[in-house]
């Protein structure tokens, strides 16, 4: 046993690269040949390898620095390392860091009573990642379908936008209605429709069909390309399932804690959803945590054993969050962000008002996208650019750059920001192409 853990430890460093503190350096080239060697292609990144991250900035291998804005799609509200997140991940995981849910333990019932004194909700599920979270408002909404709604066994159905994104499960593509996401996974779950999105008259159609039980829509489309809804939207969305007793699912997951300007995007309608789905910058960035939130009627049709997680709701998950959420209130973030975000798309729409590159620039809070003509150049190309100027962002489809730094930012580096943006879109000529 012994001879076998000293071959294993000497594989490993003999397959380690070198250390940059070691005086000795690894390359971009280096960390991308090894990756597309040995890590499955499920993503397609940026030619960049980032290896330190402090606040709203990241460094390359090559000690290059740039200014994030991507925020790990949002997961990084706070920044990167956000010093008191650190010290309660560092504080919680020299204590107890992971029980499972067989136990009680004090970092959970903490946790609950402060996100649902936050959210106004009564209960919440704990989870890890969005796309369990939503996974989880399915399960709900369909469990409260046969027991409050009386739906006829196996025949709930639950409607979603177009153009939806929540995640990569089975469930999560049965519900897409991109063919990269779901193109060679079938057969899909039954029971999933999706209608128009920002559209009233459509869901007030489908939701007359008494076998729904569930309307789930992000208050803003993220990945379908920051699409904003009408003014009255989500208004009308509240209303309509009220007066068809259909729950409303916000997947608020990228949304969420302080993105959009507001505390949730929906709070800029002033309007409840039945359940709320929470995650990314739920964990302050440094560990999954996601969660769906509901009020008894709804949560309490979940029965021991009918649900769970592994690692949901664990002390080292609970305190992060506690932390994070803490972090949102007290630094004021979702005010920042509201201030933030009405200065960048101004002076965006200001100086590059006259520049054929550019179809709409849109969004809210610090939840924005520009859409490229591609008449001049593809997105992709346009990120290249900006990395190369110093900041990072990822294009969401062919024609829109998404722009989404963290919400700690402050003035001089959004306007170091805007600069490097203006510089580069108008640096992009037809000839480009």
């Amino acid at each position: 046993m012994l001879s076998s853990s000293r071959k294993l430890s000497k594989l490993l460093r003999k397959l380690q690269f070198p250390l940059q503190s070691e005086n000795r350096s690894i390359s971009t080239q280096d960390v991308i040949k090894r990756e597309n060697k040995h890590a499955a292609h499920n993503y397609h990144p940026l030619p960049v390898a980032l290896t330190k991250g402090e606040g709203v900035h990241v460094w390359d291998v090559e000690g290059k620095r740039y200014i994030d804005f991507l925020s790990g799609y949002s997961a990084n509200n706070f920044g990167h390392c956000h010093p008191e997140i650190v010290k309660a991940i560092q504080r919680q995981s020299a204590i107890l860091h992971h029980t499972s849910r067989a136990f009680f333990c004090d970092a959970l019932g903490e946790y609950a009573q402060i996100i649902t004194k936050l959210f106004g909700y009564d209960k919440v599920l704990p989870m890890n990642t969005g796309v369990e979270a939503a996974e989880t408002a399915c399960k709900l909404a369909r469990k409260w379908g046969y027991r409050k709604k009386k739906i006829p066994s196996n025949e709930a159905r639950i409607i979603f936008a177009a153009n939806n994104f929540w995640g990569r499960s089975l469930a999560a593509v049965s519900a897409s209605t991109d063919p990269v996401c779901f193109e060679g996974y079938g057969p899909f779950l039954p029971g999933f429709t999706c209608i128009p999105y920002n559209d009233l008259t459509a869901l007030e159609k489908i939701l007359q069909d008494p076998l729904v039980c569930a309307f789930m829509v992000e208050p803003i489309q993220g990945e379908a390309g920051i699409i904003v809804p009408d003014e009255g939207y989500l208004r009308g969305v509240r209303k309509l399932c009220t007066r068809y007793n259909v729950l409303w699912i916000a997947d608020e997951i990228q949304t969420g804690l302080g993105r959009t300007g507001r505390r949730l995007a929906v709070d800029y309608e002033e309007v409840k959803p039945d359940i709320l789905v929470l995650g990314k910058a739920l964990g302050g960035g440094v560990y999954p945590v996601s969660a769906a939130l509901a009020d008894d009627d709804v949560m309490m049709v979940i029965e021991p054993g009918s649900h769970g997680s592994t690692f949901g709701g664990n002390p080292l998950g609970s305190r992060v969050a506690i932390k994070a959420l803490e972090v949102l209130e007290e630094e004021r973030l979702s005010e920042r962000a509201f201030e933030s975000g009405e200065k960048f798309r101004s002076e965006l729409k200001d100086r590059l008002g006259n520049n054929e590159l550019v179809n709409q620039i849109r969004g809210k809070g610090l939840l924005n996208a520009v859409e490229i003509n591609r008449n001049f150049a593809d997105a992709w190309d346009v990120c290249l650019k900006l990395k190369e100027n110093g900041l990072l962002a990822k294009p969401t489809h062919e024609d829109i750059i998404r722009f989404s730094p963290p919400l700690i930012i402050d003035d001089e580096q959004l306007q170091e920001s805007i600069s490097i943006i203006v510089d580069t879109l108008n640096s992009v000529k037809p000839a480009d192409n």
